[in-house]
């Protein structure tokens, strides 16, 4: 079979761990593996642009019941002729011409090919865990940004709540783990020249964390249910976050997983810490949960 000419349909938004699928096409790359393109799946996959969620862990139940472990998963695109696979993707996603597929990536020795009806079963266990860090990733960028507001001194773009947006301003990195998150934010120049002040930050940094912290648990004790709004069935359709808060409903574009209410995250901590990495000033927070 050829490559697919339109997106794979993702069904992960939904918080599908399992489907029905047929295999469009199954080639081999450099490293041995085996790549598989299906017409739908629930694996939520890594993807090279802005890698803060990693894959899910999966297998691919044959029609003779064998379960193929999916080594990782992974944004890819075709213009037809050519698969490109992570970082080596040379295009922005909703480039014409192209479509943006989840590739499963699998052992040499695995039997399948193009035409073959397959389930893919994903661990609903990491799944959760994942899904748990991330809503906790946004919820805590949310209470942060409130808690140090105070230090704007120039107006600037504000967050769904109508603060001012340091976690957009300011993220150089956000790494999802199970149960939590690492963000890291860029204390630079432009940062500074954009009107965020970083004078006596160090010294206000155990209240700024308990700020955090307060905010996080008065969230939490609402209960507010949270869901993936979404613009279409396809990998690149635009996806957004939207948790609704008791002061207001909030959203953040997002492709990841997220739990379906904040009182699945259980409480939060929040530690904050400041470094100094190449030369450039940083602020790493890192934010976890415990049921």
């Amino acid at each position: 079979m050829t490559l697919p000419s339109t997106d794979t349909v993702v069904l992960y938004p939904a918080g599908s761990t399992r489907n029905g699928a047929t295999v469009l096409h199954v080639e081999t790359v450099a490293d041995g593996r085996i790549v598989v393109l299906l017409d739908e799946t629930s694996c939520h996959p890594v993807d090279a642009g802005w890698p803060d969620q990693g894959s899910d862990r999966a297998v691919l139940v044959t029609g003779a019941g064998d379960e193929v472990a999916v080594t990782e998963a992974v944004v890819a695109a075709t213009d037809g002729e050519t698969l490109f696979i992570g970082a080596d993707v040379p295009v922005r996603k909703g480039e014409e011409g192209w479509a943006f597929v989840v590739a499963h990536l699998l052992d040499p020795d695995a039997a399948i090919a193009a035409g073959d009806e397959v389930t893919v079963v994903v661990d609903e266990e990491y799944r959760n865990a994942l899904s748990i860090g991330h809503t906790a990733c946004h919820l805590a960028s949310l209470a942060l940004n409130r808690a140090v507001a105070d230090r704007w001194t120039k107006e600037v773009r504000a967050d769904g709540l109508g603060e001012p947006d340091f976690d957009g301003a300011a993220i150089a990195s956000s790494l999802i783990r199970p149960q939590g998150s690492t963000d890291v934010f860029r204390l630079n120049k432009s940062l500074r020249r954009k009107g965020f002040s970083t004078d006596g930050l160090a010294e206000q940094l155990a209240e700024i964390e308990a700020a955090t912290a307060a905010t996080l648990a008065t969230w939490i004790s609402e209960d507010a249910p949270v869901h993936i709004e979404v613009a279409g069935p396809g990998l690149t359709d635009r996806r957004s976050w939207v948790a609704d808060l008791a002061e207001a409903s909030v959203s953040i574009p997002c492709g990841g997983t997220h739990v379906s209410a904040l009182s699945e995250l259980g409480s939060l901590s929040v530690s904050l810490e400041l470094a100094d990495v190449d030369g450039t000033p940083t602020l790493t927070m890192l934010t976890d949960a415990t049921s």
